[in-house]
């Protein structure tokens, strides 16, 4: 059930969003074991012209960028899972976006499972029920 947020300092392309979708869903799914069905996805375009790295803009330094976010209920990955996940992630945006600038983020967030859930029930109520 998590949720990944997806901010990409590229130009919009649909093939591009569908390429990071398939991979995020993937990694969330093999690495991570989280449900593909109720996997949310949300990815964002920000022109290269609005980013900046280093005091100095994407555009600039002819570089492409992305941060996402994934919240993930607390306690059910492991630091190794969460490593690998970060590593096979940038790893995969890497060869999709191309010419990747290093300073791209990606945040594992562990969320209390009384603090988070979808269809109106916490994930600890899930838990327990």
């Amino acid at each position: 059930m998590p949720i990944l947020n997806v901010k990409i300092g590229a130009e919009k392309n649909p093939e591009t969003s569908r390429k990071v979708a398939e991979l995020l869903l993937d990694l969330t799914s093999r690495i991570l074991g989280k449900k593909p069905e109720v996997t949310a996805i949300a990815i964002d375009y920000v022109s290269r012209d609005s980013w900046w790295v280093g005091g100095r803009l994407l555009s600039e330094q002819g570089k492409n960028s992305f941060y996402f976010d994934i919240k993930i209920t607390d306690e059910t990955n492991t630091k190794e899972e969460k490593a690998r996940y970060i590593r096979e992630a940038f790893a995969g945006l890497e060869r999709i976006l191309g010419n990747l600038h290093e300073e791209s983020y990606i945040h594992v967030e562990d969320v209390r499972a009384a603090s988070y859930g979808y269809g109106g029930l916490t994930q600890e109520y899930r838990y327990h029920h």
